[in-house]
């Protein structure tokens, strides 16, 4: 693994972030962290903001090959109580297509908070699909795959400090990716399925690819 963005970075980037959010808000702020990746973020934030924040959380999941989004998102849980009236900041750990924030946005926006805002502590500009508002950005990094701090391969390295970057797992997340593209199809299913059965036997290393990863 590479560092990134080492623990300090972003320690330091937060509390900016958090200043600006606090100056913007004044007299409170309702911040709604998107699970799971933006956990650790969430709770750096909230903590370097202070007493006039509260919580809650929203989940999502977004359908796509891999890294990359299709733009069908499908909520997973909901928030706990109203935001109608409230100034409310989205914490969101990365944006890269903007499809799942933009959904998220116009879900929340249909709620009347009285102000919506965002704050992303990655963006990768280069793989926006659609033009979404970010007011707070901690990083803008290249397209790479990133884990740590809440980010995961595989729900593996959520725990890393920092934020790091390995190129086999770009490789790897890819090829996970395309296999679970191929297995949504029911034209394809059997065709995947099989093949990595016969790879495991032959000990290739497609076998290494547990199906249950595909899926």
């Amino acid at each position: 693994m590479q560092t990134l963005i080492t623990a300090d970075a972003i320690a330091t980037r937060v509390q900016e972030l958090a200043a600006d959010i606090r100056r913007d808000h004044p007299t409170g702020v309702h911040l709604i962290g998107v699970l799971k990746g933006a956990y650790v973020f969430m709770a750096d934030l909230t903590r370097a903001i202070g007493g006039d924040a509260s919580i809650d959380f929203i989940a999502v999941s977004s359908y796509g090959s891999g890294m990359t989004s299709s733009g069908q998102v499908r909520l997973l849980k909901d928030l706990d109580s109203s935001i109608e009236g409230r100034d409310v900041v989205i914490v969101e750990d990365i944006v890269d297509t903007g499809l799942t924030l933009t959904y998220l946005q116009d879900v929340l926006r249909a709620r009347a908070p009285r102000r919506i805002r965002t704050a992303c502590l990655l963006s990768k500009p280069t793989r926006r699909r659609v033009n979404v508002v970010v007011d707070y950005v901690g990083f803008a990094i290249e397209d790479q795959f990133v884990v740590g701090y809440g980010l995961d391969y595989n729900e593996r390295y959520r725990g890393f400090s920092s934020f790091a970057f390995d190129p086999h797992l770009d490789l790897r997340a890819e090829t996970l990716g395309a296999w679970a593209w191929a297995r949504s199809r029911p034209e394809l299913r059997r065709h995947v399925e099989n093949y990595f059965v016969a790879r495991r036997e032959d000990g290739g290393e497609a076998g290494a690819l547990p199906i249950a990863a595909a899926g």
